[in-house]
């Protein structure tokens, strides 16, 4: 049953119907190893099998099988497994084609394909992902080109090391290349941060980047409930509350786009993460 698509319905909760279309190779419920705690509940000794990778897709089949392919040649440090989740958000174009073409001609990498019956937005599709998600770790990946998943091993390193139970990605440390794009994205990105950061007394600098990664076990603890780009101060705001977490931050590279090229966030979102930062700090 390696990479053959499967017409079988899933329902993930009462609110969303997704259906399974098609099941990469490789694909367990369960890990054989794990990740192996203290009993605090911190990590000593890490285990790493296999690293969940989200991938929420809204009409972009343009370049979905470009981050397919990006992911299927990273080679993740200590021989980890990659699980690659798609959730096609609701897509009109020919997303769903693409990835089922793709999950067909490369078998060696492991993909499921969910898909939204309509447009519920990047929050519901990674809650979606993180249900059905099945590693040790998990990390979100934008379906545009926007991230390297080269840079993988540099989110999963402090986690490895026994550091970390959650990395964030931030665009604005390190020496890798970031595009020269919108000035007034750069100010919202470092005041939403800020105001963030007033809230949770977290010292992050980039509460807005993609690239999040969580032990498993802490996200599927987490009930999340924002549709769209809420996600970011939702989850944000929900992690520093849990007692004893260790977050950490690593700087990325970032390949923006322009709006032409197929950005989807505008000021509403902006106003809505402001709402977010808000609502999950003070009244959650």
């Amino acid at each position: 049953m390696d990479g053959i698509p499967l017409p079988v319905p899933a329902y993930i909760d009462d609110r969303e119907h997704i259906s399974c279309l098609f099941a990469g190779t490789r694909l367990s419920t369960t890990s054989q190893k794990g990740l192996l705690f203290t009993r605090n509940g911190k990590l000593d000794k890490v285990a790493v099998v296999k690293l969940s990778i989200i991938v929420p897709a809204y009409n972009e089949g343009a370049t979905i099988g470009d981050i397919c392919e990006k992911i299927r040649q990273v080679e993740l440090a200590g021989g980890i497994e990659k699980e690659v989740i798609v959730v096609n958000d609701g897509s009109s174009d020919n997303t769903e084609e693409v990835v089922s073409r793709y999950s067909e001609t490369h078998r060696d990498l492991p993909i499921t394909y969910f898909k939204h019956s309509t447009n519920r937005g990047k929050g519901a599709a990674i809650r979606t992902g993180i249900q059905r998600a099945t590693g040790d770790l998990v990390i979100i990946q934008d379906a545009d080109l926007e991230y390297d998943p080269q840079e993988y091993n540099l989110l999963l390193k402090p986690i490895v090391d026994g550091f970390a139970d959650v990395v964030y990605g931030t665009r604005f440390m390190g020496g890798n290349p970031h595009r020269v794009l919108f000035f007034w994205h750069t100010i919202g990105n470092r005041l939403l941060t800020f105001l963030s950061n007033m809230f949770t007394n977290l010292n992050l600098t980039d509460m807005e980047a993609c690239y999040k990664l969580f032990r498993a076990d802490i996200i599927k603890s987490i009930h999340l409930q924002e549709g769209r780009f809420g996600f970011e101060p939702e989850v944000t705001a929900k992690v520093a509350r849990i007692p004893n977490v260790r977050i950490y931050e690593v700087g990325i590279s970032y390949y923006g786009r322009t709006y032409r090229e197929g950005k989807k966030i505008n000021w509403k979102d902006g106003f809505k993460a402001i709402y977010c930062i808000l609502k999950y700090n003070l009244f959650a």
